[in-house]
């Protein structure tokens, strides 16, 4: 089980990243499979 700062600093990573101007598709794609990992903890703390 992840912890609530775990996630935090997930969030704050992904934040980061949207925020650059400069994302390629590529980095998009790797944004992507850290969002669906993040989300992916949250469900796991709910169920849980």
């Amino acid at each position: 089980m992840r912890s609530k700062e775990e996630v935090r600093e997930q969030y704050e990573f992904l934040r980061e990243e949207l925020d650059d101007e400069e994302m390629t598709h590529r980095g998009v794609e790797e944004l992507f499979t850290h969002y669906k990992r993040a989300l992916g903890w949250v469900l796991e703390e709910e169920h849980l």
